[in-house]
């Protein structure tokens, strides 16, 4: 199996240019990328059902994702694929990174720094490197 590219998201302002890094390393590579949206299931909404914030949570990523998607990865030869993913950001790359070979893991820098205790521990273990886009 061919290594793929991880590239974690946020849709953040800093998500773009950590997609467009991701993207450019995947066309260089001929690597698959993998975008990777993990996010906690956390209600805000009184009342609002667990699988309705599931639903809608999805429905946002789907929306979110299509945009980058049009301004980053459209007209590049590159394969990928999005999977938005409930649970804590480390536990979802460690989960991916123990499904496929990873060339890369490609992350921003404000993503990793408001989840930097929890990627300390990742990093001691990761197989592959990591990327940090400013």
């Amino acid at each position: 199996m061919a290594k793929s590219i991880i590239c974690v998201v946020d849709f953040s302002e800093s998500s773009q240019n950590t997609l467009q890094t991701a993207a450019d390393l995947s066309a260089q590579y001929h690597s698959h990328l993998t975008v990777l949206y993990p996010y906690r299931l956390l209600q805000t909404n009184r009342g609002e059902d667990l699988v309705d914030l599931k639903k809608r949570k999805e429905a946002e990523a789907a929306t979110k994702f299509a945009a980058l998607e049009k301004s980053v990865l459209k007209g590049k030869d590159v394969s990928f694929d999005f999977s938005s993913e409930i649970g804590f950001i480390t536990d979802r790359i460690e989960s991916r990174t123990r499904k496929i070979p990873v060339q890369f893991l490609v992350i921003g820098k404000s993503l990793l720094m408001a989840n930097r205790e929890s990627f300390e521990e990742l990093i001691g273990h990761l197989a592959s490197p990591l990327i940090i886009v400013p």
